[in-house]
C-alpha cells in the first residue's frame, strides 16, 4: 500500500518544480514566434509598397518624358507608352495600375491649366477643358506677374493600388502610390495628337 504524501514531501516536490527550467524555451519560443512573423511579413509588404512606389514615380516620368520628345504622336504611340509602362511594373500586377497621358495648356486669360488632350490606360480620359492643377513654378511669367503666351505642358500621371500579401501591417484594402510628372514639350510649343493642337480654350 502506498504511504500517502506528507506535507514535507509536498514541499519538496513545490520545489523540485520551481527548479525545473526545461521548458522555458519552448514556452518563450511560442510567445516570440507570433511577434517575428508579424515583423517578417510587415517589412515584406512594406518593402514591396517602396518598390511599388518607386516605379509608379519613373513610370509617369517616363511617360511624361516619351510624349514631350515627340512633335506630333498618334494613338499607336501613346499605346506603346503605356505598354511600356506595364512593361516597366514587372513583377507586380498591372491591373491595379491606372495610368494617363495629358497635354494641358497654360491659359495667359483665365490662368489656369487646361486639358487639350488626354488618353488613358486602365482609366478614363479627362475631356477636353478640364482644369488640370499644375504647380505655379512651371508657369512662365513676365516681369508683371502675367502668364505667358503659348505654354504647354505634357502630364504623366499615374497611380497604383498596391495590394498587401499578408495585410497585417498595410491595410488589406490596399494602399494608393500616385505620381505626377511635368514635362514641356521638347521640339515644339505644343505635341500634337494627330494634327490636333488647339488650345483648349480655342
Amino acid at each position: 500500500m502506498r504511504k500517502p504524501a506528507t506535507l514535507r514531501d509536498i514541499r519538496r516536490l513545490m520545489g523540485s518544480l520551481r527548479r525545473d527550467d526545461s521548458g522555458i524555451a519552448a514556452i518563450e519560443f511560442a510567445m516570440i514566434v507570433p511577434l517575428l512573423l508579424l515583423m517578417l511579413f510587415g517589412i515584406t509588404d512594406l518593402a514591396n509598397y517602396f518598390a511599388v512606389d518607386r516605379k509608379v514615380s519613373q513610370i509617369s516620368q517616363a511617360v511624361s518624358d516619351l510624349t514631350s520628345r515627340y512633335t506630333a504622336v498618334q494613338e499607336s504611340d501613346v499605346t506603346n507608352f503605356f505598354t511600356i509602362a506595364s512593361a516597366m511594373l514587372t513583377p507586380y500586377d498591372k491591373s491595379q495600375m491606372k495610368a494617363s497621358i495629358h497635354q494641358v495648356y497654360l491659359d495667359p486669360n483665365t490662368k489656369t491649366a487646361k486639358v487639350v488632350w488626354s488618353r488613358s490606360w486602365n482609366t478614363t480620359p479627362l475631356t477636353k477643358n478640364t482644369v488640370y492643377p499644375v504647380p505655379a513654378g512651371l508657369v512662365g511669367k513676365d516681369a508683371s506677374g502675367n502668364w505667358l503666351a503659348n505654354q504647354y505642358l505634357i502630364v504623366g500621371d499615374v497611380k497604383y493600388n498596391y495590394v498587401p500579401t499578408i495585410g497585417w501591417v498595410v491595410s488589406k484594402a490596399g494602399v494608393t502610390a500616385t505620381e505626377v510628372a511635368f514635362t514641356k514639350p521638347r521640339q515644339m510649343t505644343c505635341v500634337m495628337l494627330g494634327s490636333t493642337c488647339t488650345p483648349s480654350g480655342g
